[in-house]
């Protein structure tokens, strides 16, 4: 096990030092230093160069790289080891800087729910070494069941998602130099955002040609399906975990109903029951592929039973994976706002009024804090601004919330305010 750590750490130091610049992410694990920190999200939107970034600015305050344990456990020479690989690997690591036992420490697993009974180690770790505990995982069950039944009150658990615009810009090293929001400016972020919504925000595939993109965007999808649902969950129809997707992807902005979907696999001559298609929907968005939106209501009953709307987890795996939205922004824009919500940590939902005009978000923060918001490409006609106008007017009437609309213009102006605030 020690021959096996030193080759690990020296991969490791090899790599931190090699990279020359990491693009500055907007999360922040929490400032809390008796906590287990945990980082959730997709595969391959960045989790472990987050991880990078905690662990440079650990070395820029003084921490020596001995007092470091990095290991990511989607290496394929830990797959498939015995249940006790973590915490054998812990005791090589202090066997192997024995100095350590009389100082702090900072151990980072990354993909870490790969490993059979990790939170019984980590709370073990946490609660009888001098240690710092970073973990990262491709499971939202990460955040509720595993965290709830063995860390409960011991961890703090962010998301990492795809960049944001303002952090596309950063990486693709577009310099917004205006100190004034002009028409100059605006032109500049308006190509700049339409090449987001083609593009997408997983790191490794900004910049790359169209085709290779494309190609390396379906193959994210593919190991996501098979690696997080159908191997983990033992799925008998992985078939229908891709068709369901599709449509979740298509129906982006739109609800997505399980009745239908039940009934289009009825006429591809599939008989699964919704019952089974429900535990789908759970499991995709457990893989933060897609998301399912709830309607707001008072009513719970009719809270669970009223349709969802779909988003998905970035415009560039969208656009990897339909030709649907080339002519139609519009709902690509709402599910960039809808991924900036989340990002926020916000509840969201939508709302339908008495007089069935739908509302695009009802959002709620940890005080409970209510907003509603409407989002519109453009409202450079009476027809679309009355619609949209109608629909907040009356949401805010019934609801006494505040509403507010954002359209594209408004957007890019905001994100113009987020660069240089």
């Amino acid at each position: 096990m020690n021959n096996l750590l030193s080759t690990l750490l020296g991969e490791f130091y090899t790599k931190l030092s090699s990279i020359k610049e990491i693009v500055p992410r907007e999360a922040r694990f929490p400032a809390a230093p008796n906590k287990i920190k945990v980082a959730i999200g997709m595969r391959r939107v960045g989790k472990t160069y987050f991880l990078f970034q905690t662990i440079h600015k650990l070395l820029e305050e003084g921490v020596d790289k001995s007092q470091i344990l990095y290991v990511n456990f989607e290496d394929d020479r830990l797959l498939f080891q015995s249940d006790t690989i973590l915490a054998k690997l812990v005791e090589a690591f202090y066997e192997l800087f024995p100095q350590n036992h009389s100082r702090k420490c900072y151990l980072f697993f990354d993909e870490v729910q790969n490993v059979s009974n990790w939170p019984l180690v980590v709370r073990r770790l946490h609660d009888t070494k001098n240690v710092e505990l970073f973990l990262t995982g491709s499971s939202a069950k990460l955040l509720s069941k595993e965290i709830a039944s063995s860390l409960r009150g011991r961890s703090l658990a962010i998301e990492i998602w795809p960049y944001s615009f303002t952090e596309y810009l950063r990486a693709k090293k577009i310099a917004i130099k205006s100190d004034i929001y002009d028409k100059k400016t605006a032109d500049h972020l308006m190509h700049a955002f339409r090449s987001y919504l083609e593009e997408g925000g997983f790191p490794e595939v900004v910049s790359l040609e169209a085709s290779i993109r494309q190609q390396i965007l379906q193959e994210y999808l593919d190991i996501a399906i098979f690696r997080d649902i159908v191997e983990r969950h033992q799925i008998k129809h992985p078939s229908v975990i891709k068709f369901m997707i599709l449509s979740m992807i298509l129906n982006v902005g739109k609800p997505f109903a399980i009745n239908k979907f039940y009934a289009d696999l009825k006429n591809r001559g599939y008989s699964i029951g919704k019952d089974l298609l429900y535990e789908y929907v759970d499991h995709i968005e457990d893989s933060y592929i897609a998301f399912n939106m709830p309607v707001y209501h008072k009513s719970l009953r009719k809270t669970y039973t009223n349709p969802k709307k779909a988003y998905a987890i970035d415009p560039g795996m969208t656009r990897a994976l339909t030709m649907e939205f080339e002519n139609d922004l519009g709902r690509l824009f709402e599910n960039v706002v809808y991924l900036d919500l989340r990002r926020k940590g916000l509840k969201i939902s939508y709302f339908d009024t008495k007089e069935k005009y739908e509302v695009d978000f009802l959002t709620q923060d940890a005080r409970g804090n209510k907003k509603l918001i409407q989002v519109s490409w453009k409202m450079d006609d009476k027809k679309t601004e009355g619609r949209e106008l109608r629909a907040l007017e009356l949401a805010t009437k019934e609801l006494k919330i505040k509403g507010e609309v954002i359209t594209l213009d408004s957007y890019l102006k905001s994100q113009y305010t987020c660069i240089f605030s």
